[in-house]
């Protein structure tokens, strides 16, 4: 997709609300119900790991906007979870 193609509010969205859900994983947003932060590492894991894996599966097909978005969204992620990890884990590439 070129530069120039129009970005898709739809794709943008997801990535947000994927991220928003591995905030709540991280202990970054507190638990609705009980208003309290909660880490659930093995969750967000796995929606960092999905994240990763729309990189390799779209690359080629986002527009910059869409590209970006989904860049920031891991770099954004991978500290987040290295800091709720502890100093001896790594966040899977």
């Amino acid at each position: 997709m070129s530069a120039s193609a129009e970005a898709d509010p739809r794709f943008s969205e997801f990535i947000l609300l994927q991220a928003q859900n591995a905030g709540l994983f991280l202990g970054q947003i507190p638990n609705p119900l009980s208003g309290q932060p909660q880490i659930n590492l093995r969750a967000a894991q796995s929606v960092i790991d999905s994240l990763e894996m729309l990189v390799a599966k779209t690359r080629g097909n986002l527009s910059a906007q869409e590209a970006k978005l989904l860049s920031a969204a891991i770099s954004n992620l991978r500290p987040l979870y290295a800091a709720a990890a502890g100093p001896s884990a790594t966040v899977a590439n």
